[in-house]
């Protein structure tokens, strides 16, 4: 299992705990699932260590809207490539909510998918291979399309702005 940010592999530095799972000290880095954000609230912020949440299928990211200042890590989960409300979960928190902590996907995360994910607002993938295979598979499909014709907020140009561009271009030299 590798993560990859920034153009680099880099080490897990959070623990996940489980709904019903024991806390680790409190100066330990921690994800839990939204569920139990939301019954143990105050004692998880009052913590000292760096605190997440992980989004499930079903989770609403609205329910974080009051701490995602709070939040250093979101990690959403996919548990199946079928499954595409993360892609959704991902753009509520960046363009509607604007968060801007690390936004993580986890679970069965293909290459095909990374490009898409990066342009919903993920900027950390969770992949089921060794490190190097993992930065090839998220530098190759990062790479993979130049010009596309959806806005997100990504701030990648679409193509109908290229195509505006280029007309008034050219309006302004036959001007």
């Amino acid at each position: 299992m590798a993560i990859v940010k920034n153009d680099s592999v880099i080490e897990q530095e959070w623990i996940t705990v489980d709904a019903e799972g024991d806390l680790p000290s409190s100066d330990e880095n921690l994800i839990v699932p939204l569920a139990r954000f939301k019954e143990e609230r105050d004692s998880l912020l009052g913590r000292n260590g760096g605190l997440g949440v992980q989004l499930n299928p079903g989770d609403a990211p609205e329910d974080l809207a009051d701490d995602l200042d709070r939040l250093s890590i979101i990690t959403v989960n996919f548990p199946a490539y079928t499954d595409g409300r993360g892609y959704s979960y991902g753009r509520v928190l960046r363009e509607r909510m604007g968060f801007k902590g690390e936004l993580r996907a986890i679970g069965d995360v293909l290459r095909d998918q990374i490009l898409y994910m990066h342009r919903c607002g993920f900027d950390s993938y969770e992949l089921n291979v060794d490190g190097e295979t993992a930065l090839t598979k998220v530098r190759a499909a990062l790479k993979e399309m130049t010009v596309y014709y959806q806005p997100t907020g990504d701030g990648r140009v679409t193509a109908q702005s290229l195509r505006e561009r280029r007309r008034a271009a050219l309006d302004q030299k036959a001007s």
